[in-house]
């Protein structure tokens, strides 16, 4: 399956926008709809609040937290959130996880600032850990470096997949040894040096730990211009997509899926920003249809 959604912001001022948005996306068939996570932000909500309030509002659309500021959420108590939002909506969730970076605004919220091998280490305990705490069994106790419980019963409820938002090499290696998915940062695609140099980091460690690389899906955040006429030209001279007309639209990400493997898209508008009800619509009513179309046959 490939998957389709856009990213909405989690900006408080925002607020009738994204709910407006979210219907859109969910009434327009799309598969996901994203928010970020920086708990640390005034002006920005927290991001499972947002994600359960927009997946109460909507029916068929799934959501994901991409990625969850893991340093801040306990592991155990983020497994707990959530099985109970795929309990509460039909299994309509991802659990996206990320190392954690931005590490001053992480300590200004009362948490241990790590070192980044620390922080890897946190990281892949964590996965392992949410993991064990998702569709029932005998009761959990793990005794890592970061993350303890102690005769912790799993719930019942399936651990949905987990995607990672992985940059460096020994956090893409945790990807290849754990998850499920992989998110390239900085909106990196599958042209990119970020993807050609990442992806084989994530499929040897897959290999090493007995897993086939294809079980991990990559999935795109992709931003760009949904434009009425064709551009001349898609992309920069960086090679970074700046977008066009569905038609080119289409071309683009039926090849990426039939060429490169990609497993799914998020939408976003120029910049990163989210993209506006009329994007919203032409991605879900032109693009989407006919990129499904193209990679069923």
């Amino acid at each position: 399956m490939v998957h389709f959604g856009i990213g909405v912001s989690t900006a408080v001022t925002a607020v009738p926008d994204t709910l407006k948005l979210a219907g859109q996306a969910d009434r327009g068939g799309l598969d996901l709809i994203t928010v970020s996570d920086h708990p640390y932000h005034a002006d920005r909500l927290d991001a499972y609040a947002e994600i359960g309030v927009l997946l109460g509002r909507t029916e068929r659309i799934s959501g994901l937290v991409s990625v969850t500021n893991l340093p801040t959420r306990h592991a155990s108590m983020l497994a707990r959130t959530v099985t109970s939002l795929s309990a509460l909506t039909g299994g309509r969730i991802v659990l996206g996880m990320g190392v954690g970076g931005l590490w001053d605004d992480i300590a200004r919220l009362g948490f241990t600032k790590l070192t980044p091998g620390q922080a890897v280490r946190a990281f892949e305990e964590g996965i392992r850990l949410v993991k064990l705490l998702g569709g029932g069994g005998e009761p959990v106790t793990f005794d890592g470096e970061f993350h303890r419980v102690t005769d912790l019963e799993p719930a019942h409820e399936p651990m949905p997949p987990v995607w990672t938002g992985s940059v460096g090499p020994k956090s893409l290696a945790v990807t290849g040894r754990v998850a499920d998915g992989w998110m390239p940062g900085h909106a990196a695609d599958w042209l990119s040096e970020r993807y050609r140099t990442s992806r084989p980091v994530i499929d040897k460690a897959a290999v090493d730990a007995g897993r086939d690389p294809a079980d991990i899906a990559t999935v795109y955040n992709f931003p760009g211009r949904i434009t009425a006429e064709p551009l001349r030209a898609t992309r920069a001279d960086d090679g970074r997509w700046i977008g066009g007309s569905p038609d080119q639209w289409i071309e683009e990400l039926t090849g990426a899926v039939l060429e490169h493997g990609a497993a799914g898209f998020v939408l976003f508008g120029p910049g990163g920003s989210t993209p506006d009800e009329t994007a919203t619509a032409r991605w879900a009513e032109e693009i989407v249809p006919a990129v499904r179309q193209a990679v069923a046959k």
